[in-house]
């Protein structure tokens, strides 16, 4: 099979200081930090604060770019820096240079919060650097290592982050058909590189887990799967709406096919891999919700748009998050109580935000219910894990850990 994550369990030792050399020897030590706490917040401030982002980028603008790229692709942009050293055995970007990529992250964050055209212009360069520095060090990686088989992946990122200069800039211009566009062309690239990271790890990661357990590697419906998402980004362009119906058909269809075929029943006793199993059939399922808008079945854009990014995307994060943290912590990979409680409120938060999208007399307390949730899911993500991310690994002796040096395996 592919070079996939290299996840061990070392045997525990007592614990060490923080260390800075520690929390940035990996991408997602710092960007996983960083997308679960701007998930938490930047939701807590769209639903309880929305007056706070008064720049160029304001209203439902900010909240689609925040949620979109500035916490899913950017949880995206580090586990591939990790993920993208156990494919090639080369670390993309440790010590300064990730200093570097979270330091553009973070101006950005804060540049689209204040007035004025030149903050927004500020952060569009951040968040494009961000982005660009990314994939020029994934791409190096996979390059310097000739891994083919992902020579594609830095090109996803790019194309990520010019989906969403493209937002941006049709945020400052005032275009809200064009911004809609782009937000979408922006889902769909996501949901591409999901689609090609979950078929690979989610097979991998239960077989591992489940003794006994064999699944299908779906090699020819998984690349016909990332066509149909290829196209359907190319029919979003070219506005054809049959075709695009007819492509996020097939990449939806697909993922339900091989969601099966993974025998979900034989995962339920195992919160790190359920909770994969279920991020991955919402995906598939608002892909073909997706497929129904575009057909011109009136369901509405928000109910697909929810579905793919709070069923797909935020139910495999919250697992995906915890399940690599944990592997290239070196620390045992069982759940605990915290654990499992926040996936239940990550899928407790979509299924009532979903249901808000009716409009009710319910549907306001719905929604601030949801936030809740969410803002409690990932506040205990940060509380259980922040402690381990800012120190080295317990199988590493002395006071700081040297610089890791990534071995790939294959699964």
């Amino acid at each position: 099979m592919a070079l996939l994550l290299s996840i061990d369990e070392p045997p525990k030792s007592s614990a060490q200081s923080p260390s800075a050399e520690a929390f940035l020897e990996m991408g997602f030590r710092p960007v996983y930090l960083a997308g679960a706490l701007w998930a938490l917040l930047a939701v807590a401030v769209w639903i309880f604060a929305p007056q706070l982002p008064g720049g160029t980028l304001g209203g439902l603008a900010w909240h689609a770019h925040e949620m979109l790229w500035g916490f899913v692709a950017t949880i995206a942009v580090g586990f591939l820096m990790t993920a993208g050293g156990a494919w090639t055995g080369i670390n993309p970007l440790a010590g300064r240079a990730l200093a570097v990529l979270c330091l553009l992250w973070v101006l950005a964050r804060i540049a689209f919060l204040l007035p004025g055209d030149a903050a927004f212009l500020a952060g569009a360069l951040a968040e494009s650097g961000f982005f660009a520095l990314a994939a020029a060090a994934l791409g190096r990686s996979v390059l310097l290592s000739r891994n083919t088989r992902n020579y594609a992946v830095p090109l996803m990122l790019l194309g990520l982050g010019l989906t969403d200069l493209l937002f941006l800039l049709a945020t400052r211009a005032g275009d809200y058909g064009a911004l809609m566009r782009h937000f979408n062309a922006g889902l769909l690239v996501m949901t591409l590189l999901t689609l090609l990271v979950a078929r690979r790890v989610i097979p991998f990661f239960a077989m591992r887990a489940v003794p006994g357990l064999t699944v299908p590697a779906h090699l020819q419906s998984g690349m016909a799967q990332l066509i149909a998402s290829a196209i359907a980004v190319l029919c979003l362009f070219a506005g054809w709406a049959t075709a695009l119906a007819a492509a996020l058909t097939v990449a939806g269809g697909i993922a339900l096919l091989q969601w099966a075929s993974w025998k979900p029943w034989r995962v339920l006793h195992k919160p790190l891999l359920w909770i994969l199993y279920v991020g991955y059939a919402g995906l598939g399922i608002g892909l073909l919700l997706a497929a129904a808008h575009a057909a011109g079945a009136g369901t509405p854009a928000a109910l697909h748009v929810h579905v793919i990014a709070m069923g797909g995307f935020s139910v495999l994060i919250i697992g995906m998050i915890t399940r690599t943290a944990l592997g290239h912590l070196g620390r045992p990979l069982d759940t605990d109580r915290s654990m499992v409680a926040a996936y239940g409120l990550v899928i407790a938060a979509t299924v009532l935000r979903l249901a808000a999208l009716h409009p009710s007399p319910a549907s306001v307390h719905l929604l601030h219910g949801a936030a809740g949730l969410w803002a409690l899911a990932f506040a205990l993500y940060l509380w259980r894990f922040f402690p381990m991310m800012i120190r080295p690994r317990p199988d590493r002796a002395g006071p700081a850990a040297q610089p890791v040096s990534i071995t790939p395996r294959r699964g």
